[in-house]
C-alpha cells in the first residue's frame, strides 16, 4: 500500500487519466473528488463488495439451455 500526505487541494493521480483530489477534512472524515473518464466505474467498497455477492449469486442461478428457451415461450403462450 502506498501511503500519502496531502493538502486540502492537492491530487493524486492514479495512471494518465484518474484524479484523487483532497477537498478537505474534518476530525476523521477526509473528503476526497475523483476525476476519472466514464467508462472507469467507482464504488464505496462495500457497495463493491455487495455487487461482486450479488453477481455471485446470480451466477448459481439455473441456467436454460437455448433449445429449451422455446419450450418455455410456447409454455406461455395461451392456446387459441
Amino acid at each position: 500500500m502506498l501511503v500519502l500526505t496531502r493538502k486540502k487541494g492537492e491530487t493524486v493521480m492514479i495512471g494518465d487519466d484518474i484524479e484523487i483530489v483532497v477537498l478537505g477534512g474534518e476530525g476523521d472524515t477526509v473528503k476526497i473528488g475523483i476525476r476519472a473518464p466514464k467508462h472507469v466505474n467507482i464504488f464505496r467498497k462495500e457497495v463493491y463488495l455487495s455487487i461482486q455477492e450479488s453477481n455471485r449469486e446470480a451466477s448459481k442461478l439455473p441456467t436454460v439451455a437455448p433449445g429449451q428457451l422455446s419450450a418455455l415461450f410456447q409454455k406461455q403462450r395461451p392456446k387459441t
